[in-house]
């Protein structure tokens, strides 16, 4: 888990027309390894922060929102800065805007947040090589079983927002 101390943090696009902060330390740090992530990155892996979006602010520029399919069939939209088109951060179908994957790669220090789980591992590139103090996973994983307590009590205070978004979304 991210140390608190590092945040908050700021992060931004190549041409840092658009530029964000993070005001607190992310729920949790996903390395995913699916061919999903690979073909959107162009690259082995993607590594997402998972934050609540409200603890995401954006200080400059304004970012474009880009509907784009998703392995879950359910779609993402994906914050890109509409001059240089870098993705910043997801809103993934299930919690729509109420939860933010934040591209770390697009932070100012990516070195502050390392993996807290690497994902997907099944479809793992063969090079690459996990390490053995963190945990990794064939496919998804049990939250309950992964996440910090505090991150896990931070995700209970999102659910109401959760579910309205959810049940205020067209199907």
């Amino acid at each position: 888990m991210a140390h608190a101390e590092l945040f908050p943090i700021e992060g931004g696009c190549d041409c840092r027309s658009v530029l964000y902060r993070m005001q607190s330390a992310p729920l949790f740090v996903h390395c995913c390894h699916c061919r999903w992530c690979q073909r959107e990155s162009g690259a082995s892996f993607a590594l997402n922060a998972l934050i609540e979006a409200e603890r995401l602010t954006n200080l400059a520029g304004p970012v474009e929102l880009v509907q784009t399919p998703s392995n879950s069939g359910q779609g993402q939209v994906i914050a890109r800065c509409p001059n240089c088109r870098l993705a910043l951060w997801s809103h993934f179908a299930g919690a729509g805007p109420v939860l933010s994957f934040v591209r770390v790669g697009t932070l100012d220090n990516p070195d502050a947040l390392a993996p807290d789980i690497h994902i997907f591992t099944e479809s793992k590139q063969p090079w690459v090589l996990l390490p053995t103090d963190v945990p990794a996973v064939p496919e998804y994983y049990d939250r309950e079983q992964h996440w910090p307590a505090a991150s896990l009590a931070r995700r209970q205070a999102l659910l109401p927002l959760i579910k309205a978004y959810q049940a205020a979304r067209p199907r």
